[in-house]
């Protein structure tokens, strides 16, 4: 079987590697690779070498990639290049060696010959096929739905019949998986880019993007008790809510929610926030009372969603989303 990769690029670049029979990728910092030696660790060394302070996930995959276009794409394997500015699935083979070329674009410097033969509209390809070939990295490899590609390229195409209800499941399926990744991604920016205490933060603006006027409670000493939350601008209008903020990952049993209910006064309410989930104890003990609110991770996230537009410039920096359609099946 051929090796089949797929290529992205950004849609500022329209079909120019088309029209002019290239693949390229980034980053033009990195200067020319040629003098690295063939080895992952080497190009991520470079790269963290270049971009100082780069997360080590980053560093992971975008060196990754860069060794993978130099030295795993092989001449003659197969590129499949799904292009956003006119929809096209364009096809091709791979001409010649790595070559630094930084005169042909600021940004994209590092690049490899190409034979671009073929054309199709995504229409020809199942569902599937499309969905393995809209991977966000710029290279990666194509193997559960590679043959259709081959196919393509044969000049045989290769005809799935999708019936209804099957394309319905498959674009549901997207949807659900684009949803947990988004959900995913926001969770992981509030676990890892934030302190405990700048968490706190981060729901009491949350909590004023809802309506209500929040502030947090000093570092130490706050009985459980992380903000405290009201209606008017004084404070003095029931009812108090009270929050505390876990930013774990973990489940909270009932002791944890029993904890800040024993600070929940008359006339009180009590909020408890996590970037986890709860046990079945601590949502039984939710259920019997009225003034007291459980919020998961999932839930934080639909309230994000919800109150992002207004969000302070720090806080969308912090989550950067825009906004998207996805089947609604």
């Amino acid at each position: 079987m051929e090796t089949v990769w797929g290529y992205h690029t950004t849609e500022e670049v329209g079909t120019d590697p088309v029209d002019n029979g290239y693949a390229a990728i980034g980053w033009h910092e990195l200067g020319d690779l040629t003098p690295l030696p063939p080895d992952r660790e080497a190009f991520k060394a470079r790269y963290e070498q270049i971009f100082v302070g780069a997360k080590p996930r980053t560093i992971q995959v975008s060196g990754g990639q860069v060794f993978r276009f130099i030295h795993e794409l092989a001449i003659g394997d197969i590129l499949v290049f799904p292009c956003k500015s006119d929809r096209r699935i364009y096809i091709g083979r791979v001409a010649g060696p790595y070559e630094y070329r930084p005169e042909k674009s600021a940004t994209y410097p590092n690049r490899r010959p190409v034979d671009w033969l073929t054309s199709l509209e995504r229409e020809a390809f199942s569902q599937d096929a499309l969905y393995e070939a809209g991977s966000f990295l710029t290279l990666f490899r194509i193997s559960n739905y590679a043959e259709e590609f081959v196919a393509a390229l044969s000049g045989k195409p290769q005809t799935l019949a999708h019936d209804a209800d099957e394309s319905r499941e498959v674009a549901a399926s997207l949807a659900e998986q684009f949803e947990e990744s988004t959900e995913d991604f926001v969770i992981r920016q509030l676990k890892s880019e934030q302190s405990p205490y700048e968490f706190e933060h981060f729901v009491a603006h949350l909590l004023q993007c809802m309506g209500y006027y929040a502030r947090v409670t000093k570092a130490s000493g706050d009985a459980g008790v992380d903000v405290i939350a009201h209606r008017d601008e004084l404070g003095f209008e029931p009812p108090l809510i009270k929050v505390q903020c876990k930013q774990t990952l973990g489940t909270n049993d009932r002791p944890d929610v029993q904890k800040l209910y024993g600070a929940i006064e008359k006339d009180e309410k009590g909020l408890f926030v996590t970037l986890g989930s709860f046990s079945s104890g601590a949502r039984t003990f939710e259920q019997t009372k009225s003034n007291l609110r459980l919020l998961d991770g999932k839930e934080l996230v639909e309230l994000i969603y919800a109150h992002y537009d207004k969000f302070a410039p720090r806080y969308r920096a912090l989550i950067p989303l825009k906004r998207t359609y996805s089947p609604g099946l």
